[in-house]
């Protein structure tokens, strides 16, 4: 039986025609990456432990909207790099950039979209004074 790793007697390692200086250049752009994520995911940390979204007398903290849009936005910057440097995204030409992108933005638009309209509607109907929960 063959090994999968071998192609007509070679080896794929001996194929890759890698120095040592690329090597380094690699292993610093994913310390570089591993860097950035990990100041994100921080940053979401410490803000998820010290803003709350009641303050101590049980009211809405003001500041909480702002925590849910900074949420979204670090999230969404984490994902489109991940998507970038390690599906290698970020190595296309512009165009074709968009045609992967493109859809997904348009959807996340349409998702937003939606949860909006929904939130309005429950808002309207069940958040109102006068209305049937009041």
């Amino acid at each position: 039986m063959e090994r999968d790793d071998l192609i007509r007697d070679h080896e794929y390692s001996l194929l890759a025609n890698h120095d040592e200086e690329h090597g380094k250049e690699i292993r610093k752009k994913i310390w570089v990456v591993t860097a950035i994520l990990t100041a994100i995911t921080v940053v979401e940390v410490i803000i998820g432990a010290f803003i709350k979204q009641y303050d101590s007398t049980g009211g809405d903290n003001s500041l909480w909207p702002y925590v849910k849009l900074g949420f979204i936005i670090l999230t969404v910057v984490k994902a489109a790099y991940i998507v970038l440097i390690f599906m290698h995204l970020g190595d296309e030409k512009k165009n074709f950039k968009w045609v992967i992108l493109g859809p997904y933005i348009l959807f996340i638009i349409y998702l937003i979209f939606i949860c909006l309209t929904e939130a309005s509607y429950w808002n309207a109907v069940f958040g109102a004074p006068g209305s049937i929960a009041s």
